[in-house]
């Protein structure tokens, strides 16, 4: 039941967990003691745009790291990958692009498989670059493929397929087919243990420093899943007649996105280890100039505040942005993983407690969602974001200046980075029509999410509290 822990969320998580194993230095002297350089059941990485983390490993010990991760904050957020890493599929190529195809892989999970307090995200199509296939391929080819690189649901990109077959691990990989491997640890030709013919080892960097009996623990482990795998292709069919299908469901995998009120109790339960200012985890989730900062900052001070009500939030957005005129994004995230911007606008006013006013020119065409008015030419939106707060409101204006209706989207605590503002929508929403009627929007969508498994009670329930506190008020 070991972990592997990587990324910015690494000394919160190490504190967090049980048997972490392959720990960083830093890591090491941080917590004082030494972490065994053995397989890890599961990995915790960081994903690229810092906003969570994806889970990977044995269904046991990925649902004791998923259980232990829902209870930081109302705003996380789980769902299950349907192309997990590792899975084998017999694909049908269904369009081809400029650097590789798309390729339709069917379902490697279903949704009895879910783990408590997550859903299955969308998506069951991967993309296969031509560099990873040594053949040439054409719409309507169907072919074997595998899950190399993932991609959380949030991102819009697709998991990166290969033809290669292999068994994923942190000290090493085994891979089907071949014998050069590469570069060795200086024990490798000395281990007790060889993987199963017509595999290949390719050890990782971080072999190096591991024991006679790590390596040859790990290579046990990758054998013992390589030779389950030889054995379920031995039984399937070709891809010619059954894609899209799965053949191998992989490792487990999921995806963790952080909301603004987990970033902050990770902060908590980092102080405890090392110093740690307010805001940690939400200043590093920004970019990674912001990260060198919050260390240096760190390194000198301390503990830079104790709190939510300490962060920094005009130092911070004085140093990295965004400040007037410069150009935000409004990222418009959904509790089934999915996310989608609502479009650009300009910074037009930013006040030191942690708001920022953001003009947006509106296309005409179609309707305002909840208020049923025409969207018309020299239209604009202005939109008042809190960072933390649980809603915000957009005000419609015509080309005279007159109000044509307000809405109030309420959603997680909104995080204000150097050029996006990000949320979770909760759905239910408020609208303030031209003539002072106020109507509360989208109650069922949410109840449908809750019973969906998608928003939990805890949360849909503050969702609604804060709607009827944002109807009185109007």
């Amino acid at each position: 039941m070991t972990v592997r822990v990587r990324g910015i969320y690494t000394t919160a998580l190490t504190a967090l967990l049980d048997d972490v194993v392959q720990a960083s230095s830093t890591i090491e002297e941080r917590f004082e003691e030494s972490f065994p350089l053995e397989p890890a059941a599961a990995t915790v990485e960081t994903t690229a745009d810092r906003q969570g983390v994806h889970v990977t490993g044995s269904p046991e010990r990925v649902a004791d790291v998923i259980e232990t991760l829902l209870d930081l904050g109302r705003d996380t957020f789980v769902w299950r990958a349907p192309l997990s890493r590792g899975a084998v599929f017999a694909g049908e190529v269904v369009e081809t692009l400029g650097s590789g195809a798309l390729v339709e892989c069917g379902v490697a999970t279903s949704g009895a498989d879910t783990l408590d307090g997550s859903t299955v995200a969308s998506g069951t199509r991967g993309f296969l670059p031509y560099s990873k296939t040594a053949r040439h391929i054409d719409v309507g080819d169907r072919l074997r493929v595998q899950v190399d690189e993932l991609q959380p649901p949030w991102s819009g990109g697709r998991p990166v397929l290969e033809t290669d077959v292999r068994v994923h691990g942190e000290l090493a990989s085994l891979i089907r087919g071949r014998t050069d491997t590469g570069q060795q640890p200086e024990l490798a030709d000395i281990l007790p243990v060889d993987p199963p013919q017509g595999w290949g080892v390719e050890w990782s960097a971080e072999a190096d420093d591991a024991s006679i009996s790590s390596l040859t623990a790990c290579l046990q482990s990758l054998s013992r899943r390589a030779e389950a795998l030889d054995d379920a292709l031995a039984e399937v069919s070709p891809p010619t007649e059954v894609a899209p299908e799965c053949y191998w469901p992989g490792e487990d995998t999921c995806w963790v996105w952080f909301g603004r009120e987990s970033r902050f109790a990770l902060d908590a339960v980092r102080r405890e280890v090392v110093p740690t200012m307010a805001g940690h985890h939400r200043i590093k989730a920004a970019t990674a100039k912001a990260g060198t900062a919050v260390d240096f900052v760190e390194g000198i001070c301390g503990n830079a505040g104790t709190g939510d009500e300490d962060f920094p939030f005009d130092v911070v957005t004085d140093q990295f942005g965004p400040g007037e005129g410069d150009s935000v994004r409004i990222d418009h995230g959904k509790p089934d993983g999915s996310l989608f911007s609502l479009g650009e606008g300009v910074v037009t006013d930013r006040d030191p407690s942690g708001q920022i006013t953001v003009e947006r020119e509106m296309s005409p065409g179609g309707t305002y969602d909840g208020l049923g008015v025409e969207r018309q030419e020299g239209d604009v939106a202005i939109t008042k974001l809190r960072e933390g707060r649980w809603w915000y409101p957009t005000v419609y204006r015509g080309e005279e200046g007159e109000t044509r209706g307000t809405y109030v989207n309420v959603c997680t605590p909104v995080e204000i980075f150097p050029n996006v503002a990000r949320y979770v929508d909760l759905y239910v929403d408020v609208v303030r029509h031209a003539d002072g009627t106020v109507e509360r929007v989208d109650d069922d969508e949410l109840d449908e999410a809750v019973e969906a498994g998608e928003v939990s009670p805890a949360l849909a329930e503050n969702a609604r509290a804060v709607a009827d506190a944002i109807s009185k008020a109007l």
